[in-house]
């Protein structure tokens, strides 16, 4: 996948652990990267028996961002990044952050050490994150003259007001994951935020996959910028959906009899 740049496991209860395998560059986004990252989405929004998704860099850092030397020394060259295939939403380098929030199952990063310019924005695609207090993000296209353009548009104003958005941007400053949680950027601060994760993605699995799916797309769908009379008919078209479903009947009756649920996966 990627050449190898990225690791997709699947454990037998559903939660997925997706690796950024590029250590010793702190996990920098060249176009393998890129690839194995789009491949990866595809492939966890395509199983119906992921319940939970854990991203992560593997080493020290999440991922440090845009590996700029490998494109321009590269046969693909930066126009590749901005390629935008026929019915998608999102360019090439845009899917690598957007896409996770088309999986069904709730994603959750992982983050430690370097976050830096698209690998923040690919964190700020994931539902959850979860930061180690040291970790360092920062919004660093303009280091380079750039924009932030990895979907950023999509993720940062559900998270931060404009103005806060306008300040990291304009700067490029670097903040620790305790400034970042305080921010919003982050959900919360842990000292081992992978172990942390997955203990949560292990929580995720337990509960019902129709529920948490529906929760998923009900916030995506409404959160920003829908108007009040469609989001409350999406929440009665996704409830309607779910009431008298197998899983929401194993749901009442389990918590009635004081016992642990079985659930089935979606068809």
């Amino acid at each position: 996948m990627g050449e190898g740049r990225v690791r997709v496991r699947v454990g037998d209860n559903g939660v997925a652990t997706v690796t950024m395998v590029r250590s010793d560059k702190h996990n920098a986004l060249d176009y393998a990267m890129f690839e194995g990252l789009l491949e990866a989405a595809d492939e966890l929004a395509a199983n119906r028996h992921v319940r939970a998704v854990v991203l992560h860099g593997e080493g020290k850092s999440f991922c440090s961002g845009l590996d700029i030397p490998s494109f321009l020394a590269g046969s693909t060259g930066i126009d590749a990044l901005l390629v935008r295939e026929p019915g998608r939403e999102a360019n090439f380098a845009q899917r690598a952050a957007y896409d996770w929030s088309l999986i069904p199952a709730p994603v959750i990063a992982a983050i430690t050490g370097n976050c830096f310019g698209g690998g923040l924005q690919i964190a700020l695609g994931a539902d959850i994150r979860i930061a180690a207090p040291d970790a360092k993000l920062s919004v660093m296209e303009v280091k380079w003259g750039l924009v932030p353009d990895m979907a950023i548009t999509q993720s940062l104003p559900g998270l931060v007001g404009i103005d806060v958005t306008k300040e990291l941007t304009f700067t490029g400053r670097v903040l620790s994951g305790v400034e970042a949680d305080a921010l919003g950027l982050v959900t919360r601060t842990a000292q081992d935020p992978l172990a942390s994760a997955l203990i949560l993605a292990n929580q995720l699995a337990e509960r019902s996959p129709d529920a948490v799916r529906a929760a998923k797309r009900l916030y995506n769908e409404t959160w920003a910028g829908t108007d009040a009379a469609a989001a409350l008919a999406l929440e009665t078209e996704l409830q309607s959906d779910l009431y008298g479903t197998p899983n929401q009947v194993e749901a009442v009756t389990a918590g009635v009899a004081k016992r642990a649920p079985c659930f089935t996966d979606p068809d």
